[in-house]
């Protein structure tokens, strides 16, 4: 709607996670470098979380992109316990061929997998988003799985999910699962100068030839409603480009950003309590 208005291709700052939209803040980088480390070392479980609108999914399809055509890659982005056992997510994920029966038949399917792809010089990774809605047990199934790495590393285990995950992961029953995570990282929000090179690189992306649509003042605005979570700094700049679209304003200013934001504040997820509830 807004796009031919404001010169751009397309949507700037959809919440989707894009990984050809991805902006490389300071946690960001150190995330995606701990992720590259713990793979090349070949660590058993990898560990990164974040709040929500932080941006993890966003970098999971990013480091996927960018996999060597040597990984074959399991990817689980639902864990409701209704679905099923955590075994039958893992070999749903991987798409490996079996019989219906029973979790020793599953088992002795993934064992065969993995060590056909090891004899074929492949690296088997398994991507766990939204872990956080694992629960002690289905956590302590995947630790077990890990066992197949006895002689040599089969598999590689990657859990992304909220803080809430972390929580469980420190409970004392965990202890054991808490000792095979080698590589740790918690990604945090954008700071206030990080925010501005976002919302520009963002704009640059999506083709805006305009550095400046967003007034610095309006930036600010943003960041301090948004506390720097990408996602929320998605849906504001997006209703900025909507309401600046429909007032024919050539720029967005601070102004435009404090009427949405007042707006917002009576919508499903108020971005004025947002503020109020981080700051405190």
């Amino acid at each position: 709607m807004y796009e031919k208005f404001y010169g751009l291709r397309k949507k700037a700052f959809s919440i989707l996670p894009d990984p050809d939209f991805l902006y490389f803040s300071r946690h960001h980088r150190l995330a995606y470098g701990m992720l590259e480390y713990g793979l090349a070392q070949q660590s058993g479980f990898v560990l990164i979380t974040g709040e929500i609108g932080t941006g993890k999914t966003t970098l999971v399809r990013y480091l996927i992109g960018h996999l060597t055509a040597r990984v074959t890659i399991g990817l689980i982005v639902n864990t409701h316990r209704r679905f099923g056992t955590v075994l039958d997510w893992v070999v749903g994920a991987f798409s490996i061929d079996h019989a219906a029966g029973d979790q020793v038949g599953l088992y002795r399917a993934l064992s065969r997998f993995l060590n056909k792809e090891s004899q074929r010089n492949r690296r088997a990774l398994l991507i766990v988003d939204e872990a956080q809605n694992l629960s002690s047990d289905a956590l302590e199934e995947l630790r077990t799985l890990s066992n197949l790495n006895a002689s040599e590393q089969l598999l590689q285990i990657v859990l992304v999910g909220q803080p809430g995950l972390r929580d469980t992961l420190r409970q004392p029953d965990m202890h054991q699962f808490a000792q095979r995570v080698v590589v740790d990282y918690h990604l945090d929000p954008l700071t206030k100068e990080e925010t501005k090179a976002y919302v520009v690189h963002r704009l640059r992306m999506a083709g805006g030839k305009q550095p400046q649509l967003f007034e610095p003042m309006a930036v600010e605005r943003i960041y301090h409603a948004s506390q720097g979570v990408p996602r929320l700094i998605n849906v504001l700049c997006e209703l900025a480009l909507v309401y600046g679209y429909a007032a024919h304003q050539s720029s967005i200013d601070a102004e435009l950003v404090e009427k949405l934001i007042q707006d917002r504040s009576r919508g499903v997820l108020p971005i004025a309590s947002h503020e109020r509830t981080v700051a405190s």
